[in-house]
């Protein structure tokens, strides 16, 4: 690439997901000239201020880091604008970008989205693809307006979801798949030799935030309503129930093809115990819990928890 097609990129994220569409550009060609990325947050149990995995990046390959709060300071703005960018690259940043920033690099704002747009526009669109049943994900680079991800769409990426696919490895295939999408397409559009297409009017979902009330397991519910969360929150807010006094964190399930329920069983009992599975009653069929975890522990696979607690005539509630 030469030096006059060599693209001045200001980056705009701040979780994992970011870090890796900011990690492939930061060893492509172009040039990352700025990050911004959210203000650092307290974290752990001591509540320091922790950066960003986005932020930790960029000052390890010494990138400035601006972390405006808003835009709604004209200093903000003015920052941008000096920053003399030819595309704004935006993944999971968490801000609304309003229509001046918008406007300020040459070429717009390209937001790199991890779903088949329209459906899944908003903020947590990994984890409610599984808890629907959705048998495809995928990834849009979008050319970003001032709506909530309803921009045109570059270029559409799809992946399968399979029935034992959990939300962290979808987040981290659908990372990998998005940060090659951007590198495919960030010096055609950029030389005008690409047309977004309009997202379709039919088929709009919103992928509201996830909040840690949402883990909770209610046994009631049909098993394969159960199956989805607890593959959708490995790894966070990750699914939760009780047992006795204890809350278990539940990593991993199945669902039996062939299992029958005792007749006076009620959701939540456990019914089955092998070295492979704790299958439990819920209020339609069976669900074979397959790794768990107390409180303080590391998890462990079902047959291992089996052999340190005493499951008998016991029920998850």
């Amino acid at each position: 690439m030469t030096d006059a097609s060599r693209l001045r990129v200001v980056f705009a994220g701040t979780p994992e997901f970011a870090a890796t569409a900011l990690h492939a550009l930061i060893q492509s060609e172009h040039e990352v000239v700025a990050v911004l990325t959210q203000p650092d947050r307290p974290a752990g149990r001591g509540r320091a201020l922790k950066a960003s995995p986005v932020k930790a990046l960029a000052l390890d390959h010494e990138i400035p880091v601006l972390q405006p709060v808003n835009f709604r300071e004209a200093s903000s703005l003015d920052a941008l604008r000096t920053l003399d960018c030819d595309v704004m690259v935006v993944a999971a940043y968490g801000i609304i970008l309003p229509q001046a920033v918008l406007d300020t690099p040459r070429h717009g704002c390209l937001n790199i989205h991890a779903s088949l747009l329209p459906r899944w526009r908003g903020a947590a669109p990994i984890q409610r693809a599984i808890l629907a049943g959705d048998t495809h994900s995928g990834v849009c680079i979008m050319h970003m307006d001032a709506g909530l991800d309803t921009g045109d769409v570059i270029s559409e990426s799809v992946v399968d979801i399979y029935a034992d696919t959990t939300g962290s490895e979808l987040h981290d295939t659908l990372a990998d798949v998005g940060a090659q999408a951007l590198l495919e397409v960030l010096t055609p559009w950029c030389a005008g030799e690409l047309k977004a297409v309009a997202q379709p009017a039919e088929g709009i979902t919103y992928a509201e935030k996830l909040n840690k009330a949402e883990a909770k397991l209610d046994f009631s519910l049909p098993a394969i309503e159960l199956h989805r969360k607890i593959q959708a929150f490995n790894a966070w807010p990750v699914a939760s129930c009780m047992l006795d006094s204890m809350q278990i964190r539940i990593w991993r399930s199945e669902i039996p093809s062939d299992a029958t329920l005792p007749a006076d069983c009620k959701p939540g009992d456990v019914v089955a115990l092998t070295p492979d599975f704790i299958r439990v009653a819920t209020g339609a069929g069976a669900l074979d819990i397959t790794e768990l975890q107390k409180p303080g522990k590391k998890s462990l696979s079902a047959g291992e928890f089996n052999r340190g607690t005493d499951l008998s005539n016991k029920a998850f509630s």
